[in-house]
């Protein structure tokens, strides 16, 4: 069955004109005509200009090269200049490249479509003189159309190149209304009829309705034009070497070293004050000095950028006069997201992309992608058709063998594709090499990486995508973290990735929750989570980095939200609050919502300050998600996907309230105590048995008598658990192989509600102990405007730290390395008091510690032998 018909395609290097029709209508083609003639959509600004160069004959197509994929501007023979375009569709029967202009008033859409008439290898390809960056264009694919064996290419179909390097327009109607809110998806843009009465069998309905004027267009990009800005001149292979055009290397951080903070490009910069309005929003937004200057004071190593890949608006959101806001909706992988830039999306968005880079790279920063290759924006059978599904349905999805007009999937998202299929791990592969040698990025997050890892139906870690990235000279230098599970049978693999890779730890996530809302039975588990995961990572010659530890994500409850809310308020979302997780594992501290009363927020401002200190101090990777650390909250929607809106955008007012304040205060001196201690950043795991002369251990457990646990007390209720981190006990050698030496370090975690009088360990483990963080007494200080005194303990070191600060005149005078004057006087610029500031406490002497907090002490040893050294 098809849909009534509009034969008659125009010969190539025809030129289609596209007059304006309403854009839900449909009219028969008229007598000498071919596509009927339907509205443009898009931008009404023309491609740049071509260059000055020899041209061939109109019309012409020249054979080209299968390599590369994708559009790329190159010279030809006779040194003609123009562009390759090169696409698999190894079962197409025809392929035609589309290019598109405006009239010369700038108002009317004109196609001119060619015939690529060279095919090797599954790939079609010929070389058009004269086709230069800024062309927009399109692919039409024809072959059969057969759903119910999985063909289902129709040639009135304009489709994205999955090679595009650029994309100008966006997937969504019309915006309609006051708000300039996005219309629902044409009917035009889908394979089959969308609207048919008998919808159980509308997807086997061929639309031979033109989709072009309601679609975006891919760009061609010459790379040349802003250069990758990651070669020095020692050649592309020289990877140590390569530098931004800014004169930032690439920072390498040393996975041990990393923190990462998780942020969505335009909800970090939209209501930014310091950044200009033209900007918010945007990559150019993040690059500014503004948006940076909170990243370096914070002091994370890396962000993570939610998907930047070019994505599509589902059309039920559409429906709802929502959209997209995360981006897990991906149609191309090479473009970066064309509505995230500033200059213009006829190609400018790949520089400023690459100018966010080098600015982030400059202060020291890594960049890492959030990537979305499981599955593709165009659904199930019902979706739209907007690229792989016209261009080689089966050589793209994975189709169940005994129903092909179905999609498998493993994703939740309606279809997965099929990185079995040579040609797709072609195109991840490729696409992931392009971010990382073109665009500069450091590494990537897969979302839902079991996906991935699937051959035949099982999760396999010795499948092709995982065994081409652990031999590729590339992508195994890049950070690698995986989303360690899917929906599909079997698909949660948390600890099963192999070498090379990191993994999101949901069982630390889950844990530490637990515990601070007293809902562990005993404290074996929060062991395994504060020293590495050692019993999910330890194997295989994984080290303890191989766990990125976090407490919250984009998806869930903010941080502010997990001690609000013990149940989502997900209404907004317009599914009658039936989306989200149903398991928080949250405490609200006795009042659901936003409260006033004033012991209800002190009690929520020191459970996140427990939260906070407990994700920082831990052995692993910790990551943040922007705004946790200013008490950023959603109002208890915890599936925020599609919330563009004050939802999800950072309200840089917080800070202005003493308790927001008082926590990014915190997180702040957390992160310098990390980054200044090894011993806190370890990179191989504890073995828990004696070290050096003094026969301690690296890592030792106390009860709160100040002995050490046996096996019944890991077994025995209990709500406080203190961990001994030995400074003395550090694998790790320096840059020449010298010892590398620390503080020692007892943290007390207690999340039972009553004082807590904790004896410390006896003088074996140290002679005198310095409370350095008290998340109870951090509280006090931060309600007073400064120190607080707080009943049977130290003045808290916390407390008395002046942070850095922005000011160049104070950076320039002390640089890094030296922090003498960057604290007042008494301090030794470690994070802590100098000797005899701050009370000790002698080893056996008892320790109050008040309900529900974390005490972090330094362990003060005769200072004999050589000093710690900071790694």
């Amino acid at each position: 069955m098809s849909y009534p018909s509009e034969p008659g395609a125009p010969a190539e290097g025809t030129a289609v004109h596209r007059a304006p029709i309403r854009s839900n209508g449909h009219r028969p083609p008229q007598p000498g005509q071919g596509p009927p003639r339907v509205a443009a959509a898009g931008s009404a600004a023309g491609p740049r200009a071509p260059a000055r160069v020899p041209y061939a004959p109109a019309g012409r197509v020249w054979p080209g090269s299968p390599r590369p994929l994708g559009s790329r501007p190159r010279l030809g023979p006779g040194r003609v200049a123009g562009t390759n375009f090169a696409l698999w569709a190894g079962g197409a029967e025809a392929v035609e490249v589309c290019l598109f202009d405006y009239d010369g008033e700038g108002h009317e859409e004109v196609e001119t479509r060619y015939r690529l008439a060279e095919q090797t290898h599954g790939v079609w390809h010929g070389f058009l003189p004269g086709i230069a960056a800024g062309q927009r264009y399109g692919y039409r694919v024809h072959g059969r159309w057969d759903p119910w064996t999985g063909a289902r290419w129709n040639p009135a179909k304009l489709l994205l190149d999955p090679y595009a390097r650029a994309v100008d327009g966006e997937y969504a109607g019309p915006r309609t209304g006051p708000d300039g809110a996005y219309g629902p998806l044409p009917a035009e843009v889908y394979g089959h009829v969308r609207d048919w009465p008998q919808q159980h069998v509308a997807d086997t309905v061929r639309d031979e309705r033109d989709s072009a004027p309601y679609v975006p267009k891919g760009v061609v990009v010459d790379d040349g034009d802003e250069g990758d800005g990651l070669d020095d001149g020692g050649g592309r292979d020289d990877w140590a070497r390569r530098e931004g055009t800014g004169g930032g290397r690439r920072p390498e951080t040393p996975w041990a070293d990393s923190v990462i903070y998780e942020l969505h490009v335009r909800g970090f910069t939209l209501k930014h004050p310091g950044i200009p309005e033209a900007l918010r929003g945007t990559y150019a937004g993040l690059a500014h000095p503004a948006a940076i200057e909170h990243l370096t004071r914070l002091g994370v190593t890396a962000v993570e950028l939610l998907p930047v890949h070019q994505f599509a608006h589902e059309d039920h959101l559409l429906r709802r006069g929502l959209r997209n806001y995360w981006g897990y909706n991906t149609i191309g992988y090479f473009a970066p997201h064309a509505a995230y830039a500033a200059s213009g999306t006829r190609g400018q968005q790949v520089g400023e992309f690459k100018r966010m880079v080098r600015a982030l790279h400059a202060v020291g920063i890594e960049v890492l992608l959030d990537v979305v290759y499981n599955h593709t924006a165009e659904g199930d059978e019902r979706g739209p058709t907007l690229s792989l599904r016209g261009i080689d349905n089966r050589g793209h999805y994975r189709l169940p063998p005994h129903d092909a007009r179905r999609y498998t999937d493993y994703t939740g998202c309606g279809n997965t594709l099929h990185v079995m299929q040579p040609q797709v791990l072609r195109l991840i592969t490729d696409s992931l090499r392009y971010w990382v040698r073109e665009m500069g990025v450091d590494g990537f997050r897969f979302d839902l990486a079991a996906a991935l890892a699937r051959t035949a139906h099982e999760v396999d870690m010795l499948s092709p995508f995982l065994a081409v990235l652990a031999q590729d000279p590339v992508l195994s230098r890049v950070k690698l973290i995986a989303e360690p599970w899917d929906v599909g049978a079997g698909g949660y693999q948390v600890g099963a990735f192999p070498p090379l890779w990191s993994e999101w730890n949901d069982r630390y996530r889950d844990t530490v929750r637990d515990f601070w809302r007293g809902a562990l039975p005993d404290v074996r588990d929060l062991g395994y989570r504060l020293s590495g995961s050692s019993d999910l990572y330890a194997w295989g010659g994984r080290r303890p980095y191989a766990s990125v530890n976090f407490i919250t994500a984009h998806d869930g409850f903010t941080l502010r939200d997990l001690v609000s809310y013990e149940h989502k308020r997900n209404e907004a979302n317009g599914e009658g609050n039936r989306d989200g997780t149903g398991d928080n594992r949250s405490w609200n501290c006795g009042t659901e919502g936003e409260s006033a009363d004033a012991d209800v927020l002190a009690l929520r401002a020191r459970q996140s300050r427990n939260l906070l200190t407990t994700l920082l101090l831990s052995t692993g990777v910790p990551m943040l998600v922007a705004g946790d650390e200013m008490g950023r909250t959603q109002g208890g929607n915890n599936n925020a996907y599609c919330q563009d809106s004050p939802v999800n955008w950072i309200d840089w007012s917080l800070p202005e309230d003493p308790y927001r304040r008082g926590l990014l205060d915190l997180t702040r001196r957390l992160l310098r105590l990390r980054r200044e201690h090894p011993v806190l950043r370890r990179s191989a795991f504890f073995s828990g048995h004696a070290q050096g002369a003094e026969g301690l251990r690296d890592l030792a457990w106390f009860t709160s008598r100040g002995r050490e646990m046996t096996e019944a007390d890991w077994y025995a209720p209990g709500a406080t658990l203190a961990m001994y981190l030995s400074g003395r006990g550090i694998p790790e050698r320096g840059p020449a192989g010298e010892p590398v030496r620390d503080d020692s370090f007892l943290c007390i975690l207690h999340a039972g509600p009553g004082e807590l009088s904790f004896r410390l360990p006896d003088a074996a483990w140290g002679a005198a102990y310095e409370v350095v963080v008290d998340t109870a007494a951090e509280g006090d200080a931060t309600a007073t405007g400064g120190r607080a005194s707080v009943p049977g303990r130290p003045l808290p070191a916390t407390g008395l730290i002046r942070d850095p600060g922005p000011d160049p005149a104070e950076n320039a005078r002390h640089p890094a390395g030296d922090d003498s004057a960057r604290y007042p006087a008494g301090h030794d610029g470690a994070g802590y008091p100098a000797d005899g500031e701050s009370p000790h406490h002698p080893a056996g002497s008892e320790l109050a510690v008040q309900g529900r907090s974390v005490v972090v002490l330094r362990v003060r040893e005769p200072r004999e032998g050589p000093q710690p050294t900071g790694g």
